[in-house]
Parts: structure tokens; C-alpha cells; sequence
């Protein structure tokens, strides 16, 4: 008896550490002003990874949203971080005809009247594949004053198309990493200019904030990476601030739990796989 026990102990195959986890990182979103503001840069891969290694795991804060009308100027997203993978936060969106829009993991749009500045670009950290896109321009036709939008983690931030339509936002980016399909960091529109100009439309299903003309700009929704809002001239002028980032980590559940130590993070059903859904962090790591 004492025996069979032992040999069937010694067939069960020892708890380990996987080799390799399936990752996505995204940085915290641009902030919004008169052009959309750019997605925080989006990338997801597989990394090799060794048992007993602490690994650091950063979640990027969302920019500031700017005030339209000064030199005030909104704020580029904060970087993500997981061990040696970086993404790099969206860049801000321009004010009017004051400075040129931000760069970052997708670029800011031109600000309105603001054909002459230029837009953000992205891929700030020249990854392969890209992290991010470029932001639009502006144009300077009195008529309209229409400001571009903002960047995406998979398309270009569109340069407005007319005298009275500023640019849409550009596309976020769909994963099912945490076993549901979601899409995240997507690029905020321009501002309108009133009865003259529509705002560009953002992209919405990414968790971009709200662009518009007389009602309050939104801000990106939080752990998505997606841009604030742009303002034109409604309330205190100031655009919406960006989403914060998030790291998703993924690896099949036939290895051991990973340790995880000052990250707040989620647990999310994915069939086969252990998937650790990180939403802020605190000098933290994770360890397999």
C-alpha cells in the first residue's frame, strides 16, 4: 500500500513556473485641449520569463487635460512598465495656436486654427510592430477653425477633413487576453467650433473621452489608455484628462500562481489560463 502511494506521488507531475506568459501593456492616454488628444502606446506579445524573478510592473497615469486658450498646456500619458517592455504614454493634445501637439505612443492632434503646428507622432519608443499612430491636423480656415483628432493604438488620428468638421479620433486596439475581446487605447476627436464646425467623434468603444463644443469634454475611461476629450470653448476651457494604463499578464493554469506584491489586480475567467489583470501599482512586481 505504502508503496503504490509512493509511485503514484512521484507521478504527479511537480508545480512549476511557466517559461514564457503572454503579456499587453498600455500606457495612461494623453490629455485633451482644442486638438484629441493621443492614446497611451499599446503592446502585446509573449516574454520569456525565470521562476523566482521578481518582476517590476508599472501602470501609467492618465495626462492632464489643457486649458484651450493659454499656454497651459495638457499633459502626455505616464508610461507602463512590465519587466523590460515599456509603452509610452499618448501625447497631449495641441492648444489653440499656441504650441504644436504632443508626441508619445500615438500622437496629439493639432489644435484648431492650427494648420501651421504640428501634429503628435507616435511610436515614440520605435517599436516593431508600432505602438501607436500619428495625430491630425487643424486648419486655419476662419470659416471653421476644425482642430485634428488624436492618434490610435491601430490608426493614424484624422486631419479634419473640411472647413466644418474637425478629425475623428484613431482606432483603438481589440485583445481578448483576459478572455473577453475589449478594445482599448483609442484617440480622442478635435474640438468643434460650434454651429460652424462639428468635433470629431472619438473613438468611443476604446474608452476615448468625449470631444465637443458647449458641453463638457469627458475624460478617457480608466485601465484603457484611451485619450481625454477635447474642448473647444465651453466651461473652464479645459480639455478631459487621459485614461491610466494596465498590464494584463497570461499563462496557462497547469503552472503555479504567480506572487504579486503592491499591485492592485483583478483575476478575469479565461478558460486554461491564469490571467492577472493589473490596474495600479505601487513600486510593484510579480513573481512566477
Amino acid at each position: 500500500m505504502i508503496g503504490n502511494l509512493i509511485t503514484a506521488l512521484n507521478q504527479i507531475p511537480p508545480v512549476v513556473a511557466p517559461s514564457s506568459v503572454e503579456y499587453l501593456v498600455i500606457a495612461g492616454g494623453g490629455g485633451g485641449s482644442s486638438g484629441g488628444a493621443g492614446a497611451g502606446g499599446y503592446r502585446e506579445s509573449t516574454l520569456a520569463v525565470s521562476a523566482g524573478v521578481p518582476y517590476s510592473v508599472v501602470i501609467g497615469a492618465g495626462g492632464v487635460g489643457g486649458q484651450v486658450f493659454t499656454q497651459f498646456d495638457a499633459t502626455q500619458g505616464g508610461t507602463s512598465t512590465f519587466s523590460s517592455i515599456n509603452a509610452s504614454g499618448g501625447g497631449r493634445g495641441a492648444a489653440i495656436n499656441y504650441q504644436d501637439a504632443g508626441n508619445g505612443g500615438s500622437g496629439g492632434g493639432s489644435g484648431r486654427g492650427n494648420a501651421t503646428k504640428n501634429f503628435g507622432t507616435g511610436n515614440q519608443g520605435s517599436y516593431s510592430p508600432v505602438e501607436g499612430y500619428n495625430g491630425g491636423l487643424g486648419d486655419v480656415n476662419p470659416s471653421g477653425y476644425p482642430a485634428g483628432g488624436g492618434g490610435g493604438s491601430s490608426a493614424v488620428g484624422q486631419s479634419s477633413p473640411s472647413t466644418t468638421q474637425s478629425g475623428n479620433g484613431g482606432a483603438g486596439t481589440t485583445s481578448s487576453i483576459n478572455g473577453t475581446s475589449t478594445q482599448r487605447a483609442g484617440g480622442s476627436g478635435g474640438a468643434g467650433d460650434g454651429a460652424t464646425c462639428a468635433a470629431g467623434t472619438s473613438a468611443t468603444a476604446a474608452g476615448a473621452g468625449f470631444s465637443g463644443y458647449n458641453t463638457a469634454p469627458t475624460n478617457g475611461t480608466a485601465n484603457t489608455g484611451s485619450a481625454g476629450g477635447a474642448n473647444a470653448v465651453t466651461g473652464t476651457f479645459i480639455g478631459g484628462n487621459g485614461g491610466s494604463g494596465i498590464v494584463i499578464i497570461a499563462y496557462a493554469d497547469t503552472f503555479a500562481a504567480a506572487t504579486l506584491t503592491n499591485l492592485t489586480y483583478t483575476q478575469p475567467t479565461r478558460a486554461g489560463y491564469r490571467v492577472y489583470q493589473i490596474t495600479a501599482s505601487a513600486s510593484g512586481t510579480i513573481q512566477f
